[in-house]
């Protein structure tokens, strides 16, 4: 595969990946999320690279940690998703990162960053599980 069809590639892969609205979340199955409360939707590879980065910046205790990374690993791997970044030609990343944020920025992660900001506030903080049968 050359650089261009490269490129071309994760572009694809980012449009197909644009937030989604509120009723195409809701109608996405339970087992798409790795958090309690529809939490770290991990649909597709571009949300799982988000779901890593957002457990990333939390400070939820470790066991929880532990869980949540887990079960992204297991979407991940499922989905295909690669284990490391491939390259990328100079600029596309910065292109992506932007694409990244705002995807993290959306509505859609909003319970996910409601959690991890908790998290940072409440270090060590324990999530309850029992509403999440993928978790």
């Amino acid at each position: 595969m050359g650089l261009r069809e490269a490129i071309d590639n994760v572009n694809k892969a980012i449009e197909n990946s644009a937030a989604l609205t509120t009723k195409q979340r809701k109608k996405l199955p339970s087992t798409s999320f790795c958090g309690p409360g529809r939490s770290f939707p991990v649909n597709d590879c571009t949300r799982v690279r988000a779901a890593k980065v957002y457990l990333n910046r939390s400070r939820f205790s470790k066991a929880t940690k532990q869980r949540i990374a887990a079960c992204i690993n297991r979407k991940a791997k499922a989905l295909g998703c690669p284990g490391t970044k491939p390259a990328k030609a100079k600029g596309a990343e910065e292109n992506i990162d932007k694409k990244l944020q705002k995807l993290m920025d959306s509505k859609e992660f909003e319970a996910t960053k409601t959690l991890v900001d908790q998290s940072v506030e409440n270090e060590g903080m324990e999530l309850d599980f029992s509403d999440c049968d993928e978790c």
